[in-house]
């Protein structure tokens, strides 16, 4: 039972990463529309580590503010407490995971970090919540992480039949484990107690179309995911055209042309937001 094999995963000692206290609280917050955002403003100003991060992307060109961001409350006050709230969970996710054999985890991060900011982009478009296409586009394949720490050795042996960013590496882990990442990066959004859409998405985004109800988010994480990944394999014209989620775009009113031509290259999208990675 597929549920039981998830239950097992997440019973291994390394499978959870552990991240900071007031990221926790701050992932709470997207529950709770009475939260104080002075209250969460002062307990990341008391976490040196991550407050240094989130200023450092608060004063960086993908955000480009008026004037220099010295504080937290100032970088609440610039960029607005949803911004904030992302980057902090964003810097929170990217922190949580160690090394670990076999991941190239600035690879695995760049590529997260395009799909988010591409998902960004995608979701303005068709006017959606695009703080929300960030985080999620940034989490859908944190389920990988998960799979290295818990089982390294089963996850290895699928890393050599189907890499990482293999556009077949779903199917692969379906036939080797019963489930797959996005499963995975869903249960893992359910144990954080991210708001219920999260896991949705997340859990959706392999295949948009075949959900009961369908979910624009994840088809947009979908198209994200897939130009992301067309990046880091360097796909030339020819392949980028021949693996286009067609149908996918369609269910949202999008065509090719928009993903293809008009969107601005991805180092353009994301430029400013290397420090997510370092």
């Amino acid at each position: 039972d597929r549920k039981m094999k998830l239950e097992a995963l997440f019973q291994q000692q390394n499978a959870l990463p552990t991240i900071p206290k007031v990221v926790q609280e701050v992932i709470e917050s997207f529950n709770n529309d009475k939260v104080s955002i002075e209250e969460i403003a002062k307990k990341l100003a008391a976490d040196q580590v991550l407050s240094a991060k989130l200023l450092r992307l608060a004063n960086s060109t993908y955000y480009h503010a008026s004037r220099s961001i010295g504080t937290v409350d100032d970088a609440v006050l610039m960029l607005g407490f949803m911004t904030v709230r992302t980057l902090v969970v964003s810097s929170g996710l990217t922190g949580g995971f160690k090394a670990m054999p076999g991941v190239d985890l600035k690879q695995f991060w760049r590529y997260s970090m395009h799909t988010a900011v591409i998902a960004k982009w995608i979701a303005k478009h068709i006017k959606a919540n695009s703080d929300f296409a960030f985080t999620v586009g940034l989490m859908h394949a944190i389920g990988q992480l998960v799979m290295h720490a818990g089982m390294p050795e089963q996850t290895l042996q699928v890393d050599k039949i189907a890499g990482p960013l293999d556009s077949r590496r779903i199917d692969v882990e379906r036939t080797s484990f019963g489930y797959d990442f996005s499963k995975v990066g869903a249960e893992l959004a359910r144990r954080w107690r991210f708001p219920d859409n999260f896991a949705m998405v997340i859990e959706g985004f392999p295949d948009p179309l075949s959900a009961m109800t369908f979910e624009p988010m994840a088809a947009v994480v979908h198209l994200a995911a897939w130009r992301s990944r067309a990046e880091e394999n360097k796909y030339s014209k020819e392949e980028l055209d021949a693996t286009f989620p067609v149908e996918v775009a369609e269910k949202l009113g999008l065509n090719a042309k928009l993903l293809l031509v008009d969107m601005p290259a991805v180092t353009e999208l994301a430029e400013g937001l290397e420090e997510l990675i370092k």
